[in-house]
């Protein structure tokens, strides 16, 4: 552990002035110190004495901690909201997000109790930002790690993670990547698994230094807190700190529709699938204590999307995904409690745009899930607006889960396809194998001609029905080789089944308009 007189650098002064607070507001105590029992790690605030702050930093963890707040001014305004919004931009955290803080301490808490020590192997199952954070740490401090993450994650998460000396492991969406971890784990000597999802040290650094950065550079006049969940870290540690510092203050948890975590459970939909990363479950997470959430709002995707691109365009702070879903629920919140004039908000904005440069900044990402409307591209093209049922498709290339690697591969040469669908015996879509995706895994898994499909199947595939226009299925095989031509059973907005009709390709689409 660094001595005391390297820990802390660089102070910020982070109250906000000239604000008028008429209400009763709680007073924020002066930072507490970390118990003496757990290592006291990587809070960037402590000055150098009379001597101004530190200039010189010894290793990049000494910068995490101390982001800034900053007000956010034509959205609020754009919503006729008076009152003070503020984000809390975890964003400009060295490893991109605030899941910098729970690593380092996670880490530093293993080897203070000799759990992690030198040579051994850090494990973690994360959706991407822990990971990229653990990774940080473990480059700094000589480990090696090993993190399994969802497929629906973003490339530029698995190429950050590999760049910071990270084994990455990428399984389907259908199966919960805490499971594969813990397989590893028992596979893999001297190793630890760090368990944000159930470590203590999770919610309680943000418990003893998010809320207390917060509340300092607030002065300690706070009317609301809105949080996205995910691990349920940030919420519950925020939300213990606040109830006892500011009682009246409501903490609202922000909850992407798909996602199950929510309550009452009315607003829950049921578990479904959604794009923005970072927050919501189908499950509840170890972490989160959800008594401390005084109000649940739930937003969809894309909402979230609009709203992250109208951040970085109208405020000019280059956000994730998921601090678009938490601005949205915000402006919900504050409009149902009444909030005006001499109040404040805050909003936690989680992580940064980097992880997802090729997601929602992107048009055609946009365009493929509606997020978007058509543009007048659409107006030029005779066929645009015809339904993918015209391109008469035929009846699709099947295998089974329990089907080894060798012979699907085999079966796709015969038929000249690069890609099968991969579907149950009961009929249900698993995913496809193609020969793209086969490749990318054969850097990460041990594949063999005898390897089952199911084990390397790839659950991330586009879909359309027969009633999509083909202008829509035009912006999908722009960025894919194929779509699975589904039909969909679904109750409201909770998708039931879904049978596989085609799969149909960039060729298929070529030979209909050429």
């Amino acid at each position: 552990m660094a001595p005391p007189q390297e820990l802390d650098a660089v102070k910020q002064n982070g109250s906000t002035n000239g604000t008028s607070h008429d209400n009763k507001v709680c007073t924020a105590d002066k930072l507490k110190t970390a118990s003496a029992k757990q290592p006291q790690v990587h809070v960037a605030s402590v000055a150098n004495g009379s001597q101004g702050p530190v200039k010189i930093l010894p290793n990049v963890l000494h910068n995490i901690g101390k982001t800034p707040l900053i007000r956010l001014n034509r959205i609020p305004q754009s919503f006729g909201i008076e009152c003070e919004v503020l984000a809390k931009c975890e964003l400009f955290a060295p490893g991109g997000s605030h899941k910098d803080r729970i690593a380092v301490r996670m880490i530093e808490e293993a080897e203070a109790d000799g759990r992690l020590k030198p040579g051994y192997t850090v494990i973690e199952p994360t959706s991407g930002n822990t990971g990229i954070s653990v990774a940080m740490v473990c480059a700094v401090k000589g480990y090696k790690c090993i993190l399994v993450m969802p497929e629906k994650m973003s490339a530029e998460k698995h190429w950050t993670m590999n760049r910071l000396g990270a084994t990455v492991v990428r399984c389907p969406n259908n199966i919960v990547h805490t499971t594969v971890a813990d397989k590893i784990h028992r596979e893999t000597p001297n190793s630890i698994i760090l368990d944000q999802y159930g470590n203590e040290a999770n919610p309680r650094v943000h418990y003893e230094e998010t809320t207390e950065e917060i509340l300092e550079q607030c002065d300690g006049k706070l009317d609301m807190i809105v949080i996205g969940v995910g691990t349920g870290g940030a919420v519950t540690g925020i939300g213990r700190k606040i109830k006892e510092k500011c009682p009246s203050c409501p903490v609202i948890g922000i909850d992407p529709v798909g996602s199950t975590m929510a309550l009452p459970e009315s607003l829950n939909s049921g578990p479904g699938f959604f794009e923005v990363e970072g927050i919501g479950h189908t499950w509840l997470p170890d972490c989160l204590d959800r008594s401390v959430i005084d109000k649940w709002i739930k937003v969809s995707d894309k909402d979230t999307f609009n709203m992250a691109r109208r951040i970085i365009s109208e405020e000019g702070l280059l956000v994730g995904g998921s601090c678009g879903t938490a601005v949205v629920g915000a402006i919900q919140a504050i409009k149902e409690a009444g909030l005006g004039k001499g109040q404040r908000c805050v909003i936690i904005f989680p992580d940064s745009v980097r992880n997802y440069m090729t997601k929602f900044l992107s048009d055609q990402w946009m365009l493929e899930r509606a997020f978007l409307p058509d543009s007048e591209v659409s107006l030029g093209y005779s066929w645009w607006n015809k339904t993918v049922a015209e391109l008469k498709l035929e009846s699709p290339l099947t295998v089974v889960p329990d089907l080894t690697v060798g012979n699907a591969v085999k079966l796709m040469k015969e038929k000249k396809q690069n890609q099968v669908a991969v579907v149950s015996s009961q009929g249900s879509i698993q995913g496809v194998l193609s020969l793209e995706h086969l490749l990318k895994q054969l850097i990460s898994l041990n594949i063999t001609s005898s390897t089952k499909v199911e084990s390397v199947v790839n659950g991330q595939f586009k879909r359309i029905t027969l009633f999509d226009t083909l202008g829509k299925l035009t912006y999908i095989l722009q960025g894919t080789p194929f779509a699975l031509v589904v039909k969909e059973e679904k109750n409201g907005n909770v998708l039931v089944s879904e049978k596989l009709l085609g799969i149909a390709t960039q060729m298929d689409l070529a030979t209909f308009i050429l």
